[in-house]
């Protein structure tokens, strides 16, 4: 019997900021694979790396921001690579940054976008994509996130 290999070898990224409206989601759009969709950061995981690490190696990287609080989602994101024949899940991370933080963008997207959980949801291409949303929206918005899942290293303080 032959096996699908498992790969977990990169991280997604819910990256949160407080705004008038409430909560707001950074997606953006990518410019090399999935060109032109709107995804959350996500990248891969470097020798040697923590995957705490790649996640906020990434938001910097991806966005030029810095993280005031990481807290790991408790919950991977999953899906099926046909190229690999593999299966992709990916720990998830969630971010908040300043309000009013500047986003820069590097190379790898063409635009952002800071949007409600309502728009993010009908943004995103992927029902995995939007299955995390809903679960941040549920554990790290409506409600107050379980200290437990704080990432204390990761604290711009540490």
């Amino acid at each position: 019997m032959t096996e699908i290999p498992i790969r977990c070898s990169a991280v997604s990224v819910v990256l949160l900021r407080k705004a008038d409206i409430g909560h707001e989601v950074l997606l953006l759009r990518r410019n090399h694979t999935l060109i032109g969709e709107w995804c959350q950061i996500a990248g891969g995981i470097e020798d040697g790396e923590k995957a705490w690490e790649a996640a906020l190696r990434e938001v910097r990287e991806e966005t030029g921001l810095i993280c005031n609080r990481l807290y790991s989602a408790d919950i991977c994101e999953q899906f099926y690579e046909a190229d690999r024949d593999a299966i992709a899940m990916l720990p998830v991370f969630v971010g908040f940054v300043d309000s009013h933080a500047t986003v820069v963008i590097n190379h790898e997207h063409s635009e952002f976008r800071w949007v409600s959980f309502a728009a993010a949801l009908k943004m995103v291409p992927f029902a995995g994509q939007r299955h995390v949303l809903k679960h941040v929206e549920t554990e790290f918005v409506r409600r107050e996130p379980v200290r437990h899942l704080l990432i204390d290293r990761a604290s711009p303080a540490s």
